[in-house]
């Protein structure tokens, strides 16, 4: 978490507070209530770590860590109304804490008390340069002074780092004032170059534009920015146009929004570019000033979901009305969710009713398809993969994957005639994909057909993903069938070294030694590869018992059991 107390307690220090406390008092007291929260918060688990850092806190009620740490954890579970008190006692302690100032901040807008943040002290309050400012226009504009909420949106953006964000913000304060020819010069500058910082800017000049009476260029202005490609919610929006409806305008309507779109804005920028709890704060403070504010909540979501927080994550995403436009959005987070908690059969059955409300809505069926086939229900994943296929666009980028998907699902079932019809059709739209080739090509060779073809697939594979343990392996095993064992045995050592643990590969590695004459070493490979197979793997390419007989009798003799010809013969001697 990134603040400045809660980084503050280094190794030594926490083996201070140990060397305070007895072991008696550590077990049940401050000392012991303390570690609790703080292995809780390692894991991430917001509501153990909420509980044990209150209990430490009426040990120690003055403790600024401890007071910290209860005011991120509720803000993280999105309860500010119990983080609000403690982070107030935060500041009265005279500690700085931005999670404490972002939520204190957060409460002012939410009582509309804009002179209160207006009064906030610029050094004890500060929580981000773009915030601090962006907070202070919003609270002009809310207490009637657009005037200087302009001249404060104009001395930020002297930063050009800022400019962008601070731009976005002064257009928003515009139209939220009834000024919507004001925003739209804002948004039409440089070439509509504002409409790309986010997908809530492109939509904020829709709205705009639609305000101002122009559906048909607020029309162009949403495929500008989208494409064709438009999900429920946008294709709801163009609906709207098309109807001649006025969209509302709803991204900031009123200052209390619009500081929630501050929040939102720095959290949604920083994502993925600094850690999850850091932008979990700034979109939980924006979805508990805004309940509607459907976007923060799918960021909340999300970002749970990262942190392994599933239950969180899935309650979060069941904010979304089910008759909000992005509904949509939050399912198929929510499913994902689901299958990321080990649920998933409420995964599936959240795809089969979102598919029965958006039935023509490919991406569903992709995530249905995806999850059959890793719950190894092939024929299932099949047909939603079919039915995903027909509502997507010819042109998608999609399509190669979802061929190349329902292949290996028909090559499970042993429709290889299907299988290697969508293989190669796969390749007809993504000729150089490295694991299409690898899965074709090992395929053809595991057949021993085409052996040829095979091995320039894989071999253009390889030179694309020289890294990729399976393909390396890949090429040593069709160099194997082919007969080119001393070949073989370079390219899967470099298999084993890429995926020590992996059984397929040791027995492969097993296989090539002992068609070069290394059976000691052949042995232990297969030794090797019997100890990494998953007794509960049923469905798992290494075979155990025919290991075990190859151990006993060598891979001559099991290849005269299996009818199959022996090595010399595939050797050309």
């Amino acid at each position: 978490m990134p603040v400045s107390i809660y980084r503050s307690l280094t190794g030594a220090a926490l083996l201070a507070v140990c060397a305070v406390f007895p072991p008696a008092v550590q077990a049940s007291g401050l000392a012991g209530s303390y570690l609790a929260g703080r292995a809780a918060k390692y894991e991430n688990d917001f509501a153990a770590a909420a509980l044990y850092y209150t209990q430490a806190l009426a040990r120690d009620p003055q403790n600024p860590l401890l007071m910290e740490n209860v005011v991120f954890a509720q803000l993280a579970m999105g309860r500010i109304d119990a983080a609000v008190p403690v982070a107030k006692r935060l500041l009265q302690a005279g500690a700085r804490s931005q999670v404490g100032n972002v939520v204190i901040a957060g409460s002012h807008a939410l009582n509309e008390n804009f002179e209160a943040i207006l009064a906030r002290d610029p050094e004890l309050e500060a929580i981000h340069p773009l915030v601090d400012g962006l907070l202070e226009a919003w609270a002009h504009v809310g207490v009637g002074s657009v005037s200087n909420a302009l001249k404060t949106f104009d001395e930020l953006a002297e930063d050009d780092s800022l400019r962008p964000f601070v731009l976005y913000h002064r257009a928003l304060a515009l139209a939220s004032a009834g000024d919507y020819g004001g925003a739209n010069a804002l948004f039409a500058a440089d070439e509509g170059r504002l409409s790309g910082l986010s997908r809530r800017a492109a939509i904020a000049r829709v709205q705009i534009l639609s305000q101002l009476g122009r559906n048909d260029e607020a029309r162009e202005a949403l495929h500008a920015a989208f494409s064709d490609r438009l999900d429920p919610g946008l294709a709801a929006l163009e609906a709207q146009l098309q109807a001649g409806e006025t969209l509302a305008f709803t991204i900031a309507p009123t200052p209390r929004d619009g500081i929630a779109e501050v929040f939102f804005t720095l959290g949604a920028a920083l994502n993925g570019d600094t850690a999850n709890d850091y932008v979990l704060m700034y979109a939980r403070i924006a979805a508990a000033m805004r309940p509607d504010h459907v976007d923060a909540l799918l960021l909340s979501a999300s970002l749970l979901d990262q942190m392994g927080r599933y239950e969180l994550s899935v309650a979060t995403y069941r904010q979304v009305p089910s008759g909000h436009p992005d509904y949509h959005a939050a399912e198929m987070g929510r499913a994902e969710a689901l299958r990321r908690a080990a649920k998933p059969e409420a995964a599936a059955e959240v795809l089969a009713q979102l598919s029965r409300a958006f039935p023509d809505q490919a991406s569903v069926y992709i995530s249905l398809g995806d999850l059959l086939r890793q719950q190894e229900d092939y024929a299932g994943a099949i047909d939603a993969y079919d039915t995903a296929l027909e509502h997507l666009p010819e042109e998608s980028d999609s399509r190669w994957f979802l061929l190349y998907a329902r292949g290996i699902c028909h090559e499970r079932l042993d429709q290889w005639e299907q299988a290697e019809a969508d293989f190669r059709a796969s390749l007809e739209l993504e000729p150089d994909r490295p694991q299409v080739l690898n899965y074709l090509g090992y395929s053809l060779v595991e057949k021993q057909i085409k052996l040829d073809e095979a091995l320039d697939m894989i071999e253009r594979a390889v030179a694309a993903r020289p890294d990729s343990g399976y393909i390396v392996d890949s090429l040593g095993w069709v160099l194997f069938r082919l007969g080119r064992f001393e070949e073989a045995v370079a390219h899967m050592e470099r298999a084993v070294e890429l995926m020590p643990v992996d059984p397929v590969v040791n027995d492969h590695l097993g296989d090539v030694y002992w068609a070069v004459g290394r059976a000691r070493e052949a042995e232990f490979q297969w030794k090797r590869a019997l100890s990494f197979i998953d007794p509960a793997d049923t469905d798992g390419e290494a075979d155990p018992d025919r290991i075990r007989r190859k151990l006993q009798i060598g891979l001559d003799a099991l290849l005269a059991e299996e009818g199959a010809q022996p090595l010399k013969v595939a050797n050309g001697g």
